[in-house]
């Protein structure tokens, strides 16, 4: 389902979305298709590292999420 989910603007400017299942939070690109997943992440896991990790731009030329 396209959209499900929420943006996590304390996470990252990406334009991403994220969904919570159990004990994993699931970040994607809604406007791929087919989706495409960028990070499965482990809920309890740090805050600013995820930051670190997620908030990341890619070198240019780079189109890695």
């Amino acid at each position: 389902m396209p959209r499900i989910g929420h943006a996590r603007t304390d996470l990252t400017d990406r334009p991403v979305l994220f969904w919570p299942l159990h004990d994993i939070l699931i970040a994607y690109r809604p406007d791929t298709r087919p989706i495409q997943v960028v990070r499965v992440l482990h809920g309890a896991r740090d805050p600013e590292g995820l930051r670190k990790d997620l908030g990341r731009r890619p070198p240019d030329g780079d189109t890695r999420p």
